[in-house]
């Protein structure tokens, strides 16, 4: 059964008057949303693929390795969305090489990063900010910081009206709700939030992230902030101990139906159509980050053995060896500081791994070199890469 899931308001944008989509408070009703037949088995098959994932998460020998690599590619790919022309490696060379100032293609990707770790810290403390809008607008102040976000009021929620798609208003894909209508429909998304509902967690948070992205409140950075508020809430709600999961990746992959699964829930009211969508991505995605933490952690415990083995293995160098899976870029500096010793002696250790055949030169220079842990970033940066246009 079709139903309605907002009105159509008129607005101006651009000098143009324009009729912007103004959405019903969740939950969706009129009918109430089905989650029966193939939903309720995707949701079942989901949650069964996100307990896996929270015990892949306890059994490997250190989430932090983990955590560090996934939140790196989620970072990579929810920029790359946008339109930002940088690569898992080039984020890594850049913390590797840290002395240089980011282009602005990576320094988006950091400030991605830096919001992200902003709002799970303010989360975990006692009395820092609940999930709520004041926490998204932090976290849009760090994300839109520097040049490009300058002029985009970081932090602050429009008072403007936009457009998605389209060369002007008149021709907009999707034209979100007027600015004066904002305060209430985030008041009204924020008490989905909070109130008691019957629907699973899971659900909920597929929904939140739709009216997100239907109120696309901010001027810029809507769909980072969407994406980066879906693993909020599912911390939040308790469907992973750690944000281990991250959907831009199958966002990537299938943008065409994210977009058109978003707009159906506008158009035609379809929330039935866009929850198979979302399930379908987290029973996806899930699986795939437990065979590659597996993989991960199985390429780690194969090259401990082989540095293990070398004669010339050193304290030094088994030290630093453990430490590449979250520094797996690293200089002569960056080993002198991670292991906190002389330069000879880092020196040697990276010679080590070198000839051990665990990490390889990447800049074919003689001074100021960096060596790539290049097994393991060759399993962490699939899905990573920019498509080719």
């Amino acid at each position: 059964m079709k139903r309605t899931t907002g009105r159509y308001q008129r607005s101006v944008a651009g000098n143009e008057e324009v009729s912007a989509f103004v959405p019903f408070p969740l939950p969706p009703r009129k009918p109430p949303l089905a989650i029966d037949g193939r939903t309720s088995e995707r949701l079942g098959a989901a949650e069964r693929a996100l307990a896996r994932l929270d015990l892949a998460g306890e059994m490997v020998p250190s989430l932090d390795w983990f955590l560090y690599a996934f939140v790196r590619k989620e970072a990579v790919i929810s920029s790359q969305i946008e339109g930002t022309q940088a690569t898992l490696v080039d984020l890594l060379t850049f913390e590797a090489e840290h002395e240089a100032l980011p282009n602005a293609d990576v320094e988006e990707v950091c400030n991605y990063l830096e919001a992200l770790s902003y709002a799970r810290a303010e989360l975990a403390e006692e009395h820092g900010l609940p999930l709520s809008m004041r926490l998204l607008n932090e976290a849009h102040r760090r994300l839109m910081h520097g040049a490009r976000g300058a002029n985009k009021q970081p932090g602050e929620i429009r008072r403007s009206q936009n457009w998605i798609g389209g060369s002007r208003p008149g021709n907009a894909v999707y034209v979100p709700p007027p600015p004066h209508a904002l305060s209430d429909l985030l008041g009204d998304l924020e008490k989905f939030l909070h109130a008691d509902s019957d629907l699973p967690p899971l659900v909920r948070t597929g929904l939140a992230h739709v009216q997100f992205e239907t109120i696309h409140p901010y001027l810029d950075g809507n769909g980072r902030i969407g994406r980066l508020f879906i693993a909020l809430l599912m911390e939040h709600w308790g469907l992973l101990k750690a944000p281990m999961l991250y959907l831009s990746l199958f966002f990537k992959r299938r943008r065409e139906e994210y977009y058109r699964r978003l707009n159906a829930v506008r158009t035609e009211g379809d929330w039935e159509g866009w929850t198979d969508y979302f399930l379908d991505g987290v029973a996806t995605i899930a699986d795939e980050a437990v065979a590659s933490a597996r993989e991960l952690f199985s390429v780690v415990g194969a090259d401990r053995a082989r540095v293990l083995a070398q004669d010339t293995t050193s304290v030094s160098a088994v030290r630093l060896f453990e430490l590449l899976p979250k520094h797996p870029i690293v200089t002569v500096a960056v080993a002198m500081h991670l292991i906190g010793t002389s330069k000879p002696t880092a020196t040697r250790a990276i010679e080590t791994l070198v000839a051990a055949g665990i990490l390889v030169e990447t800049t074919g220079r003689k001074r100021d070199r960096s060596f790539a842990y290049q097994a393991y970033i060759d399993r962490l940066r699939i899905g990573t890469e920019l498509e080719r246009v």
